[in-house]
């Protein structure tokens, strides 16, 4: 039997290592310019800062 062939895209992650549920949030032109801002000095993509700026917030 032939071998099929692989599928394209990105390889499925292992659900220990998948973030887990998406929390849309919305944030107005001006907000979102400075989260943007905040993200960049910190070397950080938006979503790794928000997180982290949560996580820390709330004490995790």
């Amino acid at each position: 039997m032939p071998k099929k062939p692989k599928k394209p895209g990105r390889p499925r992650m292992a659900k220990s290592e998948a973030k887990g549920t998406i929390v849309p949030v919305r944030f107005s032109s001006e907000d979102r310019k400075r989260v943007e801002a905040a993200a960049k000095a910190s070397k950080q993509t938006v979503s790794a800062w928000v997180r982290s700026t949560l996580l820390a917030t709330i004490g995790d």
